[in-house]
C-alpha cells in the first residue's frame, strides 16, 4: 500500500521552502473553495492551480499518483453511488430498475472529484511539510486561542502525530496481509463475503499494533522530558516572506474567481 499522505518527502523545491502556515492556511482556503465549486470552469479552474502547486514541489507525478491509488476505489464507489442512485435530469441508460440520468452522472462526477481535489491538496501539504513543522505552524495560527484556555500546542500535536500515523498504519496493514496470505489466507480470490470475513480479522491485530506504537510514542515522549507546550522554546524560528504572501494571494484569488464563475 503506497499511501503517502502523511509522509514527508524531503526536496529542494519552492514549496518545500516555504513558511507551513503560508501553506496550511492555503490548503484550508482552497479546501473550502472546492466546496463552492458547482460546474465544470470552476473545477477546471481548482485542478488547474492545484496541478501547478503538485508540478512545484518537484517530485515525480508518478509517485503521487500512485501514492493515491489506493484512495481511489473509495472515489469509484462515491461515483457510482450518485451515478445510480440520483434521479435528476433525462435518462442516459438503463438495465431492468437499474438506470443512470444526466443529472446523477454529473453529480458524481463532481463529487468524486470534489474528494480527490482534497485528498490530493492535503497530500501536497503533507509532502512538503514535517509534522513539527505542521505543528509549529497550528500552534502559531490558533496562537490566540490560548487566552481562553484552550490547548493549542496539545491539539496541534494531535494532529500532526495522526497525519503522520497513517503511512504507518497502511505499512502495518500491507506486512499482516501479507503474513497472513503466507499462512493461505485469500484477501482477493473467492466470494465477496469472505473477503469481508478476512479483512475484518485484521482489525484486532491492526488495533493491538496501533495501541502498541502509541504507548511506545508515549514512553519516547516521556523519557525525553515532554510535559506539553508551556515553557517550550523553538530551534526553528518560523519565518514570513515574500513568496508565502504570493502563496496565500493566488489561493485567494482562485477563490475569488470561482466565486464569479460558480453557476
Amino acid at each position: 500500500m503506497n499511501v503517502i499522505i502523511g509522509r514527508y518527502v524531503p526536496s529542494n523545491s519552492v514549496i518545500h521552502r516555504m513558511d507551513p502556515r503560508a501553506k496550511l492556511l492555503a490548503m484550508f482556503i482552497y479546501a473550502a473553495s472546492v466546496f463552492f465549486a458547482n460546474n465544470g470552469v470552476t473545477y477546471a479552474m481548482l485542478t488547474a492551480f492545484l496541478f501547478i502547486l503538485l508540478l512545484l514541489l518537484r517530485v515525480p507525478f508518478s509517485f503521487i499518483l500512485k501514492g493515491l491509488r489506493p484512495v481511489l476505489w473509495i472515489v469509484l464507489f462515491t461515483f457510482l453511488l450518485h451515478a445510480f442512485l440520483t434521479k435528476e435530469g433525462a435518462t442516459l441508460y438503463q438495465i431492468g430498475e437499474l438506470a443512470i440520468y444526466e443529472g446523477g452522472l454529473q453529480k458524481g462526477v463532481f463529487i468524486s472529484l470534489r474528494f480527490l481535489l482534497l485528498i490530493a491538496m492535503t497530500t501536497w501539504l503533507t509532502i512538503s511539510t514535517t509534522p513539527v513543522e505542521v505543528t509549529d505552524a497550528v500552534e502559531s495560527i490558533f496562537g490566540p486561542l490560548k487566552r481562553f484556555r484552550v490547548p493549542v500546542h496539545e491539539l496541534a500535536l494531535m494532529m500532526s502525530i495522526s497525519l503522520r500515523f497513517i503511512p504507518t498504519l497502511m505499512e502495518e496493514t500491507e506486512k499482516m496481509i501479507k503474513a497472513q496470505a503466507a499462512r493461505g489466507v485469500d484477501f482477493y480470490g473467492g466470494p465477496f463475503g469472505e473477503r469481508i470475513k478476512a479483512m475484518t480479522a485484521l482489525l484486532i491485530p491492526l488495533f493491538i499494533h496501533a495501541f502498541k506504537r502509541a504507548e511506545e510514542l508515549a514512553i519516547a515522549m516521556e523519557a525525553r522530558g515532554y510535559r506539553g507546550g508551556e515553557g517550550r522554546t523553538k530551534y526553528r524560528l518560523l519565518t514570513w516572506g515574500s513568496i508565502d504572501t504570493w502563496l496565500l494571494a493566488s489561493t485567494v484569488g482562485v477563490t475569488i474567481l470561482l466565486l464569479l464563475f460558480r453557476a
